[in-house]
């Protein structure tokens, strides 16, 4: 044998010692592993669907991309579980998620010995609680008591929501049964949070805070898990009446510090602090009877609120919007973001209020109505409403003139005048009183004839006769109707002069229609009162007549004729 064949001999054995040994390096490595242990591994390729792993064996291991929350990149290291050394394929199989779990574990048993807060999620709802997702599938219980800082009141609310919690139990009888606590965390924080504020925060500091709740003086900001006040008169040097129209919840505002008591944690927050007070030169723009503009910032039942610069507002009252008109609503007159002129009634620095007037922009009518409508002066006018007392008379736009049911008639009586008049109708009437102070005019229409009841009182006084129409007889007596077209009344007591005959009796003799002659007892025309009397006029003709009598004997000189010839003749 040459040279020549005896190196190739001894090149071929070299190598497949080399062989050999790298095998056996290789088995023996892989006999040090037991199936089930961590080991770390390097990303050599990521598909969609997997990601390969050198593990340091002949194959790499295969891990579907469904186990990684983020997908690794090339090169990067994962911990993986060694499941199988060696299938009958000759792969090595692992798994990250086993991996996940292992670890995990092994950190909750650390959180809960060191008692250190552990990231989780809220998953859902359950009897008494919520689920809590730990990762790698693990679930722990969180009671509802122990969920929050301040009590739950929609639980809907904290579902996916990420977060640390505590643990307060791994196990149940040697079997898992977690159970955690965000609450203690929560409160950790909170503390944590509110003294590092005190120390770092000083007054006139601006921070950032979010609307939390609103009560009736204010609203509750929340600046980092402890809360903040801001009054409802620090929100605006304008006058607020509701915060919620204010600041909105959940929005986050720059805020300035405007008090500090870290005895009673205690933080008083401003926004109107970011500008000067405007009060402080109101006296220099405004004065009482000035004329100025201003834009309608809010409608209420009692007026409207008018801002006259920013954070100057004033409230100009219902009854200040109209000279003439009676306003329902201030949204009949005007509206919010509109510019209105408006006159300074008056103004409180202090409490920051000022007093504004529509109506004085313009003229008064009522300063010169008694020259328009002097009492007597005659008009022809529509009926503009109709009410049980009377009926209201529009004068001009705006003015209204009341008509009295009373003043309808001088003998007919008038219960509603609906009977009688009807809206959008003209009628005829007489002003009979005009008094610009208290803003009324009275009207009439039976003013526009003579008094019947006056014309009566002056041509018949007491003791006067006359004859009447009988309109109607009851219980009260006999009523008639008397010149004028007026009513006069003869009562029960006045019908009959005999003691003997009864009213019922009395009144037989008697029928609506018939025409009798009555004695004037009284005449009230005031009151539009007559009172007559049947008796009286009976007795009035038989004094006459003995009168008569009494005359006529004596001019005879027959003393034998006496009274009771007169009374035995009449009877």
């Amino acid at each position: 044998m040459d040279q020549m064949e005896v190196e190739m001999n001894e090149t071929q054995d070299s190598k497949g010692n080399i062989q050999t040994q790298l095998q056996e390096e290789y088995l023996k490595s892989l006999e040090s592993l037991e199936e089930g242990q961590l080991v770390d591994g390097t990303v050599i390729q990521v598909t969609p669907d997997q990601v390969f792993v050198d593990v340091g064996y002949k194959s790499e291991g295969k891990i579907p991309t469904s186990e990684f929350t983020e997908l690794p990149k090339v090169g990067d290291v994962v911990s993986v579980v060694l499941i199988t050394k060696e299938n009958r394929h000759g792969e090595v199989i692992v798994s990250k998620q086993k991996a996940d779990l292992k670890q995990l574990w092994k950190t909750l048993r650390q959180a809960a010995q060191d008692k250190t807060p552990v990231d989780g999620k809220i998953c859902k709802v359950i009897k008494g609680g919520f689920e809590v997702d730990l990762g790698s599938d693990i679930k722990a219980f969180l009671p509802v008591s122990q969920s929050d800082s301040q009590k739950v009141e929609k639980s809907e609310k904290l579902i996916g929501l990420k977060s640390k919690f505590y643990i307060e139990r791994l196990y149940t009888d040697s079997k898992a049964n977690i159970v955690v606590n965000r609450r203690k965390y929560l409160e950790e924080s909170i503390t944590k949070n509110r003294d590092e504020f005190f120390n770092k925060i000083s007054i006139g500091d601006t921070v950032k805070g979010t609307v939390k709740s609103f009560t009736s003086f204010g609203a509750f900001i929340d600046l980092g898990g402890f809360d903040g006040l801001l009054h409802i008169n620090d929100m605006s040097w304008g006058h607020v009446t509701r915060p919620k129209e204010f600041v909105k919840k959940g929005q986050e505002y720059d805020l300035k510090v405007i008090r500090l008591d870290p005895a009673d944690k205690r933080i008083n927050l401003s926004l109107k602090h970011f500008s000067e007070d405007p009060w402080l030169h109101f006296e220099e723009k405004y004065h009482v009877d000035d004329i100025v503009k201003g834009t309608v910032t809010k409608l209420t039942e009692f007026g409207a609120f008018i801002e006259l610069e920013e954070g100057i507002e004033g409230l100009a009252h219902i009854s200040e919007f109209s000279w003439t008109k009676k306003i329902n609503k201030p949204s009949d007159m005007v509206e919010v973001g509109k510019e209105v002129e408006c006159m300074v009634l008056g103004y409180d620095i202090q409490n920051g209020r000022v007093s504004l007037g529509l109506k004085q922009v313009t003229e008064n009518p009522w300063e010169t109505i008694s020259e328009k409508y002097a009492e007597g002066t005659k008009l022809t006018r529509k009926v503009v409403k109709i009410t049980n007392a009377g009926a209201f008379i529009e004068l001009e736009e705006g003015i209204d003139g009341f008509l009295h049911a009373d003043d309808y008639s001088w003998t007919k009586k008038v219960k509603n005048l609906g009977s009688e008049l009807e809206v959008g109708k003209e009628i005829d009437v007489t002003v009979t009183e005009c008094n610009p102070n208290a803003h009324r005019i009275r009207l009439g229409v039976k003013q526009l004839t003579e008094d019947p009841w006056a014309s009566f009182a002056a041509n018949y006084k007491s003791g006067s006769t006359l004859e009447v129409e009988i309109t109607a007889i009851n219980d009260a007596g006999i009523f008639v109707k008397v010149p004028g077209d007026i009513e006069g009344l003869i009562n029960k007591a006045n019908v009959s002069d005999s003691r003997d005959e009864t009213y019922e009796e009395a009144i037989a003799k008697y029928n609506v229609g018939d025409k009798i002659n009555v004695y004037v007892v009284d005449v009230k025309p005031g009151r539009q009162q007559i009172k007559l009397s049947i008796k009286e006029f009976k007795k009035k003709m038989q004094r006459e007549e003995i009168s008569q009598y009494m005359s006529s004997n004596d001019d005879a000189g027959d003393s034998a004729y006496t009274l009771g010839s007169v009374i035995n003749k009449n009877a």
